[in-house]
């Protein structure tokens, strides 16, 4: 049960030496206070029996205030404890208040301000791109946390396949990214566990097909004749390496270093996850590397040739735009390589961390080592993989047929 109790706040006395009066509502570890609008002077305050004394001015006015306040107060806890044992402080301020809550948009807009504080952009952008197509729909600023219902998130997914015709699972990130959002305020205390709409609205993702390479079609990019020190050459051999270093991601090999290589291994801290990743390098990939390696090498020079060192990359927003950039560009590239290389197959980059996960499955490697190679925070999201494997061995068998 949450308490509630008039305190004299003497950490926020005013210039006249008054301090002010708050009503404390404590739950637990937590609490929320509520401004009574009373400030007295620090001698005129009872601690012990949390009460003005009678030395104050107008002190009979003031107490007869001050308990209809604390009565209220009071009242209200008890009621939204009745009707919920885990209604937080700050709910019950609100509900004390008489205001709607917390305004949604500006506590979600200060949490995703935390990633692009820690120069995470690219979950920012993508968090930002959410926030602003839902704004969209709400057409509201004031929307809050009270507004959050089952009901709206139905309306609000049935706008996003009939207007917007999303996808699926472009769906299922929209609201994903709501939940993530909720989550954090049911951990902060500004809703109650309760509230949150996803308890009941359950979103679901749909499978959809991994695409990866065959050891015949890995030959057929190997052997396209491509002029060397040209963009497509540059963008097949960061592919190709990739397929047979761990399926690195592209947005760490574009900033791979050559002090990142021992010589037979790659070490490296993944952009993404932060997961510290070491990777023995097998013959073609170190066949890549050296490609690409001079006498005049420097530690800090990076192994692929698309960032310029001169450019301000410390700048978390640049360096994701440069990354972005290549991206798009080695993207465009592998389309018309597969096409040059005869692979009816819609490949991008994300395809060989596709293709060396089932080569590395189908060759026997352990799933764990799999799982840890690739900077997977969890084996079950390895596991797709295994399933992928487990398929063409059952689709291989029907030569029994």
């Amino acid at each position: 049960m949450a308490t509630v109790k008039l305190i004299l706040r003497k950490n926020k006395q005013n210039k006249q030496g008054e301090v002010p009066i708050y009503i404390r509502i404590t739950k637990g570890d937590h609490s929320s206070f509520i401004s009574t609008g009373v400030y007295i002077k620090p001698q005129h305050w009872n601690e012990n029996k949390k009460e003005i004394r009678s030395s104050c001015p107008n002190s009979e006015r003031i107490k007869n205030f001050l308990e209809h306040k604390l009565v209220e107060a009071k009242d209200v806890v008890l009621k939204k404890e009745v009707e919920s044992k885990y209604s937080a402080p700050k709910t019950l301020k609100h509900a004390i208040n008489g205001t709607s809550g917390v305004k949604f948009f500006a506590f979600a807009d200060k949490f995703i301000k935390n990633y692009e504080e820690k120069g995470k952009i690219g979950t920012y952008n993508r968090f930002k791109a959410v926030l602003a197509k839902m704004k969209n729909f709400v057409e509201e600023e004031s929307f809050t946390f009270d507004q959050m219902t089952v009901h709206f998130l139905k309306q609000y997914e049935e706008y996003l396949r009939n207007v917007l015709k999303n996808a699926n699972n472009t769906v299922h990130a929209n609201l994903k990214a709501i939940m993530r959002i909720i989550h954090e305020a049911v951990r902060d205390d500004v809703i109650a566990i309760e509230k949150n709409p996803f308890l009941k609205h359950k979103i679901k993702w749909q499978s959809t097909e991994k695409v990866f390479l065959t050891e015949e079609e890995i030959e057929a990019l190997e052997n396209l004749a491509l002029e060397i020190g040209s963009m497509k050459y540059h963008h097949r051999n960061m592919y190709l390496f990739a397929c047979h270093a761990g399926g690195i991601r592209i947005s760490d090999l574009i900033q791979l270093k050559w002090e990142n290589f021992t010589g037979n291994h790659i070490l490296l801290s993944t952009q993404k996850t932060g997961s510290m990743i070491s990777v023995k390098l097998p013959q073609k990939a170190l066949a890549i590397i050296e490609l690409y390696k001079s006498k005049d090498a420097k530690k800090d020079d990076f192994i692929f040739p698309f960032l310029d060192k001169s450019d301000n990359l410390k700048d978390p927003k640049i360096l994701h735009t440069r990354i972005s950039s290549i991206t798009s560009y080695t993207n465009t590239d592998l389309k018309d390589l597969a096409k040059d290389a005869k692979i009816e197959k819609h490949i991008h980059f994300h395809t060989s961390r596709h293709t060396w996960a089932t080569r590395a499955l189908r060759k026997g490697m352990r799933i764990e080592y799999v799982s840890k190679l690739m900077g997977h925070n969890s084996i079950r999201t390895t596991q797709i993989y295994a399933k992928i494997v487990n398929a063409d061995l059952d689709k291989a068998m029907e030569v029994f047929d």
